[in-house]
C-alpha cells in the first residue's frame, strides 16, 4: 500500500510495518545479515556491515542489522527507496515509533496484565509494549551511520536524512583548517531520555532472591555476579582457564573493548561455583563454565547445551514468578555497584576499575547517589525529632538580673 506523501504530513497512524525480511546470522567476516522475503541478502545493508564489523566490535553488528531490519521495512511501508530517503521518512519513523506497539512473534502470554505497570515490590516498571526512548535513539544512530557510509562513498543522498540540531550555534565555527570537518551536534529527532537510577535489590530482598533459586549453577551465577559487578556477556563467556581458584578471581572479556581484566569474587560465590561443577563433572581448561541442566539432542546424541542469555533470562522468569518481582540480571551488577560505592576503604577510583567504565564521570554519575529509602528515613527521623520537640513544655526563661540585686551581691557598683 502506497501512503501519499504531501509537503506537510502523512498519516502516521494508518501505517503498519510489514513482516518484511529477517536478521539471520551468517558464516564469515560478518556474522549478522538482513535477508529480504526471497532469502537473500540486502546488498546496501551487507557492504555497510562488513565496513562495521572491520570498524567496530563484532557483538554489536546484529543489534545495527535489526536496527536496518526496521528502517527497510518503514521503506516498504511508505513505498520510498532507500537512496531517496529524506529527512521527512526520519521524522515520520520517530513519530511512528512513539505511539506503535513492537512487532511480536508471539503475543503476551502471563505478562499482558502487567506491561507498561509498576511493579509493587521492586519499585521498577516493566516493559511495555511499545518502543523505549532508547530504542527510537539507537535506530537513529545506526540509521545515520548506514548513510554516512553511503555519502562517503558516493553512492547515497547527498544528504545524510538524519539530521542534526545545531540551533544557537554556527556550524564548524571553531574548525581548525588542519584537521577534517566532522559532525557537530545532536541528532534532531532524538527523544530525551529521563535519568534513570540504579536500581539495587535491598538485603531483605537480596535473601529472598536467593533462596528462590532451584540449582547451585544459579546460586553460583548470581552469587559471582553481586560480588564482582560484572555484565551478564561477561560472566556467560567464562572459561574453566578464567577461574584463578587460590586468589579468587575471574577473568572476564569488556563488552565495550574486549580487554582481559581479573575481578575478584567473593569466598560464597566460589563455594557455589564448586558445588556446581562438582554436580557438572569434569571442565577442561578451554570448556566453557556455564551448560544446561537438561540434556537435549541437537543430532549429535544427548547432551549439555552451552548455556546461553536466554537461558539465564528464563532462570530470573521463574523467580520473578514466584516472588512477584521483576529483577533483571542487570540488577545484581547495580547491587554490586551500590555496595562498593557505599564503603568507605574503597575509592571512587577503585569502583571504576572494576565496572570497567571508561571515565570517572560515568562510574560518579550513576552511582554517587543517595540511596532514597535511607533519605526518606533520615527525613522522617528529622520530622519525629521536631513533633517531640513541640510536645514538651517550654522550659523557663531568665529575664536578667536587677541592678538591686546585683548591688547586695558585690556592694554599690561605681557609677
Amino acid at each position: 500500500m502506497r501512503f501519499e506523501l504531501d509537503a506537510e504530513e502523512r498519516d502516521i497512524t494508518a501505517i503498519r510495518l510489514p513482516r518484511w525480511g529477517r536478521v539471520a546470522q551468517a558464516e564469515g567476516v560478518v556474522p549478522w545479515l538482513v535477508i529480504d522475503p526471497d532469502g537473500v541478502p540486502v546488498v546496501p545493508v551487507r557492504r555497510f556491515l562488513r565496513d562495521f564489523a572491520a570498524r567496530n566490535r563484532p557483538g554489536s553488528v546484529r543489534s545495527y542489522a535489526y536496527g536496518l531490519l526496521r528502517w527497510w521495512r518503514w521503506l516498504q511501508a511508505v513505498d520510498v527507496d532507500w537512496d531517496k530517503a529524506t529527512s521527512a521518512e526520519v521524522r515520520d519513523l520517530v513519530s511512528w515509533l512513539g505511539q506503535a506497539d513492537k512487532l511480536r512473534n508471539a503475543p503476551r502470554t502471563g505478562s499482558t496484565v502487567t506491561a507498561g505497570t509498576i511493579n509493587a515490590v521492586t519499585r521498577k516498571r516493566h516493559f511495555g509494549d511499545g518502543y523505549e526512548p532508547r530504542t527510537v535513539r539507537h535506530s537513529n544512530a545506526v540509521i545515520r551511520s548506514f548513510y554516512e557510509f553511503w555519502i562517503e562513498a558516493g553512492d547515497g543522498p547527498l544528504i545524510n536524512p538524519v539530521p542534526l540540531d545545531r540551533r544557537g550555534r554556527r556550524p564548524h565555527a571553531h574548525h581548525n583548517p588542519l584537521e577534517p570537518f566532522r559532525a557537530e551536534g545532536r541528532i534532531r529527532y532524538n527523544p530525551r531520555v529521563p535519568k534513570a537510577r540504579p536500581r539495587e535489590i535491598p538485603d531483605e530482598r537480596w535473601k529472598d532472591l536467593f533462596g528462590a533459586l532451584r540449582s547451585n549453577r544459579d546460586r553460583a551465577i548470581v552469587a559471582l555476579d553481586v560480588s564482582c559487578a560484572a555484565r551478564a556477556s561477561e560472566l556467560l563467556g567464562l572459561q574453566g582457564v578464567d577461574l584463578n581458584w587460590g586468589e579468587q578471581l575471574v577473568r572476564v572479556c569488556r563488552k565495550g573493548s574486549g580487554a582481559e581484566q581479573w575481578l575478584p569474587a567473593s569466598p560464597e560465590a566460589f563455594v557455589w561455583l564448586r558445588l556446581y561443577l562438582a554436580e557438572l563433572g569434569l571442565l577442561e581448561p578451554n570448556e566453557q563454565v556455564w551448560w544446561t541442566l537438561r540434556r537435549r539432542d541437537r543430532g549429535d546424541g544427548l547432551r549439555r547445551q552451552s548455556m546461553s542469555y536466554e537461558a539465564l533470562r528464563a532462570v530470573f522468569r521463574r523467580v520473578n514468578a514466584l516472588l512477584g518481582t521483576n529483577y533483571t540480571m542487570h540488577d545484581l551488577r547495580h547491587t554490586a555497584a551500590l555496595r562498593m560505592s557505599r564503603d568507605d576503604s574503597l575509592s571512587l577510583r577503585d569502583v571504576q576499575t572494576i565496572l570497567g567504565h571508561v571515565h570517572l564521570s560515568t562510574t560518579s554519575d550513576i552511582y554517587l547517589v543517595e540511596d532514597e529509602a535511607r533519605v526518606i528515613r533520615r527525613v522522617a527521623e528529622h520530622l519525629a525529632e521536631r513533633e517531640d520537640r513541640a510536645r514538651q513544655p517550654p522550659q523557663p526563661v531568665a529575664t536578667g538580673y536587677q541592678a538591686a540585686d546585683l548591688a547586695v551581691l558585690f556592694g554599690r557598683l561605681p557609677q
